[in-house]
C-alpha cells in the first residue's frame, strides 16, 4: 500500500463525505494504493454513521470509533497503529487542509528522502489576534527549544515514513510535537512544504486559547521528559544530593561550635533551620529520584483510552 491518510476528528459530520471525495479523486488520479482512516473521536453529531456510510461505499475507507472523547492525541496515536501504508500522511477534518498537497508530500518522503515533512500554512484565514498571533509566538519558542527549524509545529497536515509512526508513542496533548518525538527516536531529517490553509467551510473550530497556554506547558513537559523521561534520578538525585550536602555541612559547622565554641543557642539561628530544611528537602528529592527510576523501569502504556468500534481493520 502506498498511503495511509489518518484523519482524526471531533463533530465533523457535514465535512466528511466533500472531504472523502475530494480524496478520491486525488487518489484515483495519481493511481495510489491507499487507506482513508478516520478516528471519530466520541463524537456526538453522527460522525459515525457518515464513516459507516462512506466505508460501504469504498472500501478503502475505515473507521474507528473510541467510546469519548479522548483528545487528538490518542486518535492520531490509534491511526498510526492501523496504518499500513509505506508513507503515513495525516491531516484535519474540517476541510481546512487540502488532499491535493498529498502527491507532493508523499514525493517528498519516497524521493527525496525525508523521514517526515511538515506542512506550513504560511497564509492562514483564522482570526489575527486569537489565532496567528499567538501561533507565531508559540511556533517560534518551540523552534527554539527543540532545536527544530519548523514554522509551523501545530499543522495538521503531515507526512511520515511508516516507520516513523511506529516508532512513536503520542500521548496526552504530544500531538503538536510529533517532530521533536520523531527526532528523539532517531529520525532527524525533517523537511517543511508550504501547503494551502483552506476557510473554514462547516462547523466552528474546537479549540480555543486554552490550547496555547497547555502547548507552552507540554513543550517544557516533553523537553523534561525527553531529557530526563528514563533517568530521573539524574536531576532528582543530583539536585538532591547537593541540597543534603549543603545543609550537612550547616550542621557541621553549628556542631563544631557548640562543641568547640560551647554555644548552646543554636536553635535560636536561623542558620540551624536552614541547615535542618536542606537536609530534609534534600532526602526528598533524592527519594524522588529513586521512585522515579523504579516507575520508569516498570511503567506499562501510557495511553489509555477504549475503543467502541472498529470498520474495515
Amino acid at each position: 500500500m502506498d498511503i495511509s491518510i489518518v484523519i482524526p476528528l471531533f463533530n465533523e459530520a457535514e465535512s466528511l463525505p466533500e472531504l472523502a471525495a475530494w480524496i478520491e479523486r486525488v487518489m484515483a488520479a495519481n493511481r495510489y494504493r491507499y487507506e482513508v482512516i478516520m478516528i471519530d473521536d466520541g463524537s456526538n453529531d453522527g460522525s459515525w454513521p457518515v464513516i459507516e456510510k462512506l466505508g460501504a461505499a469504498n472500501p478503502c475507507i475505515k473507521g474507528i470509533k473510541f467510546q469519548r472523547n479522548y483528545g487528538k492525541s490518542a486518535a492520531l496515536n490509534e491511526g498510526f497503529k492501523a496504518a499500513e501504508g509505506n508513507v503515513v500522511i495525516t491531516m484535519d477534518a474540517d476541510m481546512q487542509d487540502s488532499p491535493d498537497e498529498i502527491p507532493e508530500l508523499y514525493r517528498m518522503i519516497t524521493e527525496q528522502g525525508y523521514d517526515l515533512v511538515s506542512g506550513w500554512k504560511k497564509k492562514r484565514y483564522d482570526n489575527k489576534l486569537t489565532k496567528n498571533l499567538p501561533s507565531k509566538l508559540f511556533n517560534a519558542t518551540a523552534s527554539k527549544v527543540s532545536g527544530i527549524k519548523l514554522h509551523d509545529f501545530n499543522c495538521g497536515l503531515k507526512a511520515y515514513k511508516n516507520k516513523v509512526v511506529k516508532s512513536i508513542e503520542v500521548y496526552g496533548e504530544m500531538h503538536r510535537y510529533i517532530p521533536l518525538l520523531a527526532k528523539w527516536s532517531g529520525f532527524k531529517k525533517v523537511g517543511e512544504k508550504v501547503v494551502e490553509h483552506r476557510p473554514r467551510k462547516y462547523g466552528t473550530t474546537k479549540f480555543g486559547w486554552s490550547r496555547f497556554v497547555n502547548g507552552f506547558l507540554d513543550l517544557f513537559s516533553i523537553m523534561f521528559m525527553g531529557k530526563f523521561g528514563k533517568k530521573p534520578m539524574h536531576i532528582f538525585g543530583l539536585w538532591g544530593s547537593i541540597v543534603f550536602f549543603l545543609g550537612f555541612c550547616i550542621w557541621i559547622y553549628l556542631f563544631t561550635e557548640k562543641i568547640f565554641f560551647l554555644r548552646f543557642n543554636m536553635t535560636d539561628r536561623p542558620l540551624f533551620y536552614v541547615g535542618l530544611i536542606s537536609l530534609v528537602i534534600g532526602t526528598q528529592l533524592f527519594l524522588a529520584g529513586f521512585l522515579g527510576e523504579m516507575i520508569a523501569r516498570n511503567s506499562s502504556d501510557r495511553n489509555f483510552y477504549l475503543v467502541e468500534k472498529k470498520m474495515g481493520l
